[in-house]
């Protein structure tokens, strides 16, 4: 099992930036690609920016340009740089981990993983 802890919401005039740190924890042997999605109320739930490991990041369109992420992996933490925040990047921001994990019995899993979500909120 996998637990990511997210940081870093909170409330921003429009122009302004914020950075949102994910950290994952627990049985891990690899985390396979970490990213960010957000949903919007009555909206789906979509990618903002994605990580693979030793692949190229992947941004959605609206945030190209103002948005950033960047990863440690010596703390399995991903990170968000959000810059010139729009009153439409208000939304619940989550973490999103790919990782395979072990058990004691020698165990191996890959699955999906969630962080509890984080709250953004951009003023006008």
């Amino acid at each position: 099992q996998v637990q990511l802890v997210e940081s870093g919401g909170g409330l921003v005039q429009a122009g302004g930036s914020l950075r949102l740190s994910c950290a994952a924890s627990g049985r891990i042997f690899s985390i396979n690609g970490m990213g960010w999605y957000r949903q919007a109320p009555g909206k789906q739930r979509d990618l903002v920016a994605s990580m693979p490991s030793g692949g190229d990041t992947n941004y959605a369109d609206s945030v190209k340009g103002r948005f950033t992420i960047s990863r440690d992996n010596a703390k399995n933490t991903v990170y968000l740089q959000m810059n010139s925040l729009k009153p439409e990047d208000t939304a619940v921001y989550y973490c999103h981990a790919s990782a395979t994990t072990y058990s004691r019995g020698g165990i191996y899993n890959t699955g999906d993983y969630w962080g509890q979500g984080t709250q953004v909120t951009v003023s006008s």
